[in-house]
Order: structure tokens, then sequence, then C-alpha cells
């Protein structure tokens, strides 16, 4: 009976997480949504693909490029504005620079 009560309450819990998640990003895109260009979108389409989890130790300027095919000053330029604009948040210097969406409460 235990294992079950556990089983049960771990599902209970990734179902709350998930709610949550789901909140967050509905109010991201309701903040958000107008202000990304087409390149912007599908980055930040890519980083709500991987759920819960998030896009493991952020979006690098590389992650940028190869996702959305674009040059590098672009990617440079396309990521400041996310972070201008409140969407994104922005880690590190140099190559170690990351970036996550901003998921406000």
């Amino acid at each position: 009976m235990l294992w079950f009560a556990e089983r049960v309450l771990d599902g209970l819990s990734y179902s709350e997480e998930l709610t949550r998640f789901i909140i967050l990003k509905t109010r991201f895109h309701e903040r958000f949504a107008a202000q990304l260009n087409e390149r912007q979108a599908k980055m930040v389409a890519r980083i709500f693909r991987e759920g819960l989890s998030g896009f493991e130790g952020g979006v690098s300027a590389e992650n940028y490029i190869r996702i959305t095919g674009t040059s590098r000053a672009t990617a440079t330029r396309d990521l400041q504005e996310l972070v201008s604009i409140g969407a994104f948040t922005r880690t590190g210097s140099l190559k170690g620079t990351r970036y996550n969406a901003n998921y406000m409460e």
C-alpha cells in the first residue's frame, strides 16, 4: 500500500509541476509573442518543446545559430533583443554566455 501511495503522490507532484509550467508558458506567450520575430519565435518554441526540464544549460549563440539557421551577428542581435525586452535572462560571458527563458511568476 505504501508503494502505491508514493506513486500517487509522485504523480500528483508531476501533475502540479506540469500545470505550473503550462501556466508560465502561456503567460510568457501572452506577454512576448507579439514582440518576437520569426527566428526568435522558433527558438522559444524549441525551448518549450523541452518541457519541464528546459533547455539543459541554457541557450548558447551556437544553439541559436543551429536551430534558426541564422548568422552569428543576427543570432547575437536576436538574443540581446530577447534580453532587452525581458523575455530571456543572460548568464556568463564570452563563450560561456547562456540565455534562458524568463518565466516570471
